[in-house]
């Protein structure tokens, strides 16, 4: 027998011919570059692994559905392979079993006859067991393709999506709490190469804000290996606040904060050549989020914004973070931004904004 990993994937198979042959290979090529010392062969609708193999790494790779160790052998030794494969798992140990059969090709018997001729094999070696096909203690996979066989006892999953590229890139505004790198994940995830910024507010946003805003993009690195987090200085807020203040306008602040750093990811994204932007914002989660600030925020990008947590609660986004591995990197303890207001606002007017930037000039600082 020989000891391969299967890969399988499921959105790339549903794509025409050129698109799936590109994403294939694209897919592909995103595996060598996580598991370089690894064989890679495959055919439609699957990938076949040989050599040196990282798990966690694979369970990490957009477009993957799912994997598993497995042992080829050849269908007319395919008995031989399934007893020799039966004692390699220990399968005595356990009590109840099932077989699942699945082909491809022609043959000259179904995957049910097949499944019936293979376990009755097994009880002849280990007639203690007992078939249970809704809750056994251990599942034989065996996969037959033409001539050959693949069999396998364990299905790990993987991420799912696209594969990574294959969509295109998008700037992503990273704060360091929870949400933003939330986001920019399950923009990855959807194919998207992300472009990581942070805007270090000058005055009001100091070194433990932007360690935390590193460490939580580490965290994104198994599933995006090239990410790199691009530090953007910003004085100009200072100096605007003052003069909010002074007009009783306070209030704003966020709302103008947010509208310049929207105005800074649109010139990063269009130096790169990205495609738009993408942030952490969810309905209702803080003041600058309500619907009707969000249509403020959105007149400041000529270029799309994507809010994939648009509809997410808090919990669910906590959830997401754990499993993808950003959460404890997020709550890392930070001063936090001191630019907040007491009481800022939750209905902005987009006319009354667009006075306040005409009053303080904002077209004409430079963004840096």
């Amino acid at each position: 027998m020989t000891t391969l990993w299967l890969i399988r994937y499921s959105e790339i198979f549903l794509k025409s011919d050129p698109v799936r042959r590109h994403w294939e290979n694209l897919l592909i090529a995103n595996i060598r570059r996580v598991l370089p010392d690894c064989h890679v062969n495959h055919e439609r609708g699957r990938i076949w692994l040989s050599g040196e193999v990282d798990p966690e790494q694979l369970s990490r790779v957009f477009g993957i559905v799912s994997f598993s160790k497995i042992e080829k052998v050849a269908l007319n030794d395919l008995n031989a392979g399934l007893l020799a494969f039966c004692r390699d798992i220990e399968l005595g140990r356990s009590r109840t079993f099932a077989m699942r059969i699945k082909r491809v090709g022609n043959h000259s018997f179904s995957s049910q006859k097949m499944a019936t001729d293979m376990g009755s094999n097994v009880l002849e070696e280990y007639p203690h067991l007992t078939v249970d096909l809704k809750n056994p203690d251990k599942e034989i996979f065996i996969e037959i393709r033409d001539d050959r066989c693949y069999l396998y006892d364990t299905i790990i999953e993987g991420p799912g999506g696209l594969p990574l590229g294959s969509a295109g890139s998008l700037v992503a505004l990273v704060s360091g709490g929870i949400d933003s790198p939330v986001a920019a994940w399950m923009m990855m995830k959807r194919g998207c190469r992300i472009i990581p910024i942070y805007i270090a507010i000058d005055e009001f946003l100091d070194e433990t804000t932007f360690t935390r805003a590193e460490k939580v993009i580490e965290s994104l690195r198994p599933y995006q290996p090239d990410i790199e987090l691009r530090v953007i200085s910003d004085g100009y807020l200072a100096s605007a606040k003052k003069e909010l203040i002074k007009a009783g306008l306070e209030k704003y602040t966020c709302i103008f904060c947010k509208r310049r750093m929207y105005r800074i990811a649109e010139l990063v994204a269009t130096s790169c050549g990205a495609a738009g932007i993408v942030t952490g914002e969810s309905i209702g989660q803080v003041a600058s989020q309500t619907l009707d600030n969000l249509i403020v925020l959105n007149d400041a990008a000529t270029i799309p914004v994507h809010r994939p947590l648009i509809g997410f609660d808090k919990e669910e986004i906590v959830r997401l973070a754990q499993k993808i591995g950003t959460f404890v990197p997020s709550i890392t303890r930070t001063t936090g931004c001191k630019a907040v207001p007491k009481g800022p606002s939750t209905k902005a007017d987009l006319e009354k904004i667009l006075g306040i930037e005409r009053e303080l000039r904002a077209s004409e600082i430079p963004l840096p």
